[in-house]
C-alpha cells in the first residue's frame, strides 16, 4: 500500500470512528437532558474541550490567537448545530432526530453547487440519494411532527454547511488543532452566555447529566472533531458526509447492544444500504463512463 493510499484508509478510519462516537449519544443526551438544561449542557460540554485543548497548544507554545475570523464563522455553525438538535431532542424522538439531522447528506451537494458552484458528479448524486433511502429505511422515516423535529431541521443545515466550510479553510493549511480549539471555546462560551442570559439553571444537574457532559466533552467533542479536521485535509466533503451518514447506523447497533433493544430487520437493511451509498461513491467514475 502506497503512502498516500495509507492516508485515505486512515483519514477514513477516523471517520467511521466518528461517526461511531456521535452514534453512541443519541440515548445518552437524551436520558442526560433529563437532569440538566440542553444549553447548559453543549455549554460545559465544549468548555471542557477546548480548555484541555487550549492547555496542550500553550504548551505546545502555538499561537492560539491565529485566524480567528475562520474559527468565528465555523464555531457558530456549530453552535447552531448543537443547539438546535440538543433542543430538538428534548420534544422529539431519538430516532427523529436521527433522521432530520441525517438530511445534511442532501444539502450537501445542493450547498456545493449554490456556494462553491462545483458540480457533483452523477456517482455522488446517486450516492446521497441512496444513503438517504438507506436513512429513511433505518430511522422509520418521520412519525408526528412536532416542533422538536422542526428545531432540528437547522441542524442538518449547518451540519452541512460546517462539513462544506471546513473543508475549505483546512485546505488552506490552519492549523487544525488551533482551528479546533478555538471553534470549541466559543461555543462553550455562546451557549454559556446564552444560558445566563435566558436565566437557565447552571448550577444544578445529577450525577448522570456529570458523566454524560465529561463523556462528550473528551470522545465526540474533542477526539471526533479534531479528527475530522484532519481527514478532510485529504478527504472531499462528499466523502466525508456518506461516512458522516452511518451516525444512526452505529446509534442503532448501540441500542442493539448496549441498550439491550430488539434487532429490528428493516432497521438493519437500512444501514446496509447506507453503507452501500459509500461503496458507490468510491467508485471510479470511470467505471460509470465505460458501463454507459
Amino acid at each position: 500500500m502506497t503512502e498516500s493510499k495509507r492516508k485515505l484508509v486512515f483519514a477514513d478510519l477516523g471517520l467511521f470512528y466518528a461517526a461511531a462516537i456521535w452514534g453512541s449519544t443519541f440515548f445518552i443526551v437524551k436520558t442526560a437532558l433529563e437532569g440538566i438544561d440542553p444549553v447548559v449542557m453543549v455549554a460545559y460540554r465544549f468548555l471542557i474541550a477546548g480548555l484541555i485543548l487550549l492547555v496542550y497548544l500553550l504548551i505546545k507554545k502555538k499561537n492560539v490567537l491565529a485566524n480567528l475570523k475562520p474559527a468565528l464563522f465555523l464555531g457558530l455553525m456549530i453552535f447552531v448545530l448543537y443547539i438546535t438538535q440538543t433542543i430538538g431532542l428534548k420534544y422529539t424522538t431519538a430516532s427523529n432526530s436521527g433522521f432530520i439531522t441525517g438530511l445534511f447528506v442532501a444539502f450537501i451537494p445542493l450547498f456545493l453547487k449554490l456556494l462553491f458552484k462545483k458540480n457533483p458528479t452523477i456517482l455522488e448524486i446517486l450516492a446521497s440519494g441512496v444513503s438517504l433511502i438507506g436513512l429513511w429505511i433505518l430511522t422509520g422515516g418521520l412519525e408526528d411532527v412536532n416542533i422538536g423535529d422542526i428545531i432540528t431541521i437547522g441542524s442538518a443545515v449547518t451540519y452541512a454547511l460546517h462539513v462544506l466550510y471546513s473543508d475549505y479553510y483546512i485546505r488552506k493549511n490552519l492549523d487544525p488543532l488551533v482551528l479546533s480549539c478555538q471553534q470549541f471555546l466559543l461555543v462553550g462560551v455562546l451557549a454559556l452566555f446564552s444560558a445566563l442570559v435566558f436565566g437557565l439553571d447552571v448550577l444544578t444537574f445529577n450525577r448522570y447529566a456529570v458523566y454524560a457532559t465529561l463523556f462528550l466533552a473528551l470522545f465526540p467533542t474533542l477526539s471526533a472533531f479534531v479528527i475530522q479536521m484532519f481527514a478532510q485535509k485529504i478527504r472531499s466533503p462528499l466523502r466525508v458526509s456518506l461516512i458522516f451518514a452511518l451516525e444512526p447506523v452505529f446509534a442503532a447497533l448501540f441500542a442493539w447492544t448496549i441498550g439491550g433493544e430488539e434487532v429490528i430487520g428493516y432497521r438493519a437493511v437500512g444501514g446496509f444500504v447506507i453503507f452501500l451509498a459509500l461503496v458507490i461513491s468510491g467508485l471510479p467514475v470511470r467505471l460509470f463512463k465505460k458501463a454507459k
